[in-house]
């Protein structure tokens, strides 16, 4: 019998310290991983570049079979590229590849979350307060239907914007969260299932190359094109993590409110024109990278091991769980000089390496399962920040602290704005 079937289960544990549990598990840990139970299932977990190399190789760990089903129905959504190993995941994944990181495709993008943003910030001087996580998401929401060619009146992205910050928002929470998450998820899957028929079917046409024009017409590995269903999970899985950045951009305006040396680099760097029309050049591109570092998003990934395995001497049994500590390789003072001091210097000498910096995952995006939208979020971060350090704002009273017992967690508050002012 495994150690780990010995040890107590942590899963009641893991909900109520959230991101704290594992590097708190990590830090008493002499050995090279740490060994635990997660609903009764053997576990162990590693953390650092050997080891999201060492995750992400199918030959050792299996993604798909290890998603549990609250996530499939409220984050990824069932039959996913996310559910899916081997040739059929590669076949998939090189759909979300040619759509995500073309760069002409996240230029545009990144202008039309730009210019959504410029709109909708003359209309903040108009009120006393905003909430910045909220018209963030309204934004992107917005802006990424129109990019992704998915009709959207504009009386309507209120209500789309609320369903997709749901499905990511309760996905690992049980209660109401979870709840409203897998409702967004049936009424989302259902609308965009409606849509590719109607695509199709010739009812309705979309730009050629669009997310929606791409999905609709890819054919799987097996010969076959998606069923509508799976087609709207997937264009669902590039409409949420756009929409999702609104976490990034709220911890962004959190990072320029605790430390506003920061901004007037920013805004400097943003007036003189550097990057697209005053997206953000180099600086703006390392604050994009430490926001991505320093504040909590994902606390872990999972696998099942494909077989009897062995890390640095330790058995790993055929079957386990096997979870990498994102959150905590984030924050690994071997990897980062003073891990808990927001410095985006330590990403102007060079670009992060592609193991080390982990927020959504790691090893090639072309072979693996890492985001194939990791571009995207950090282009989109980096025009976001550049326009909230142009942008004049009061910053009232309000409950800023960031719970790491939430997962995934922002400020309380949502980031209050008051007396916006946009740049003349």
């Amino acid at each position: 019998m495994s150690l780990s079937r010995l040890l107590p289960d942590s899963t009641l544990s893991l909900l109520a310290r959230g991101y704290a549990w594992l590097p708190d598990r990590m830090r008493r840990t002499t050995g090279p991983l740490v060994r635990a139970r997660l609903l009764g299932k053997p576990t162990v977990a590693l953390r650092g570049p050997e080891a999201v190399r060492f995750v992400y190789d199918e030959r050792h760990v299996l993604r798909g079979p290890a998603l549990p089903e609250p996530v499939k129905s409220t984050l990824f959504g069932h039959g996913a590229v996310h559910t899916l190993d081997g040739e059929a995941h590669r076949v998939r994944k090189a759909m979300f590849l040619s759509l995500l990181k073309s760069p002409r495709n996240i230029a545009g993008l990144v202008g039309e979350v730009t210019a959504a943003w410029d709109e909708a910030a003359a209309r903040w001087a108009e009120r006393e307060r905003v909430v910045l996580f909220d018209e963030a998401s309204r934004v992107l929401a917005g802006a990424v239907c129109r990019w992704a060619g998915v009709p959207l009146e504009e009386a309507e992205t209120g209500s789309v914007a609320r369903d997709l910050v749901a499905m990511v928002d309760g996905f690992a929470t049980p209660g109401p969260r979870h709840w409203r998450a897998r409702s967004a998820r049936r009424r989302r899957e259902a609308w965009l299932a409606s849509l590719v028929e109607e695509v199709r079917d010739g009812a309705v046409s979309v730009p050629e190359g669009s997310v929606v024009d791409v999905v609709a017409r890819h054919v799987d590995a097996d010969g076959e094109r998606l069923d509508a269903r799976t087609a709207a999970v997937e264009i669902l899985n590039v409409l949420r993590p756009t929409v999702a950045v609104c976490w990034f951009t709220a911890f962004a305006a959190h990072a320029l409110h605790r430390w506003p040396q920061h901004r007037a680099r920013l805004a400097e760097e943003a007036r003189a024109g550097a990057g697209h029309h005053g997206s953000g050049g180099a600086y703006a591109v390392a604050f994009a990278h430490e926001v991505r570092r320093f504040y909590p998003f994902a606390p872990f990934i999972g696998g099942l091991a494909a077989a009897d395995l062995t890390w640095r001497g330790e058995a790993v049994p055929r079957g386990a769980l096997v979870l990498l500590d994102i959150h905590g390789q984030d924050h690994d003072p071997t990897l980062w000089e003073d891990p808990y001091s927001f410095d985006p210097r330590r990403f102007l000498d060079r670009p992060p390496e592609r193991d080390e910096l982990i927020p959504q995952g790691g090893g090639d995006p072309a072979a693996g399962h890492r985001c194939p939208g990791e571009d995207v979020t950090v282009a989109l971060l980096t025009a976001l920040s550049a326009r909230l350090s142009l942008l004049e704002y009061e910053v009232p009273e309000q409950d800023l602290r960031i719970p790491l017992r939430r997962v995934p967690s922002r400020p309380r508050s949502g980031f209050v704005l008051a007396n916006v002012r946009p740049p003349g």
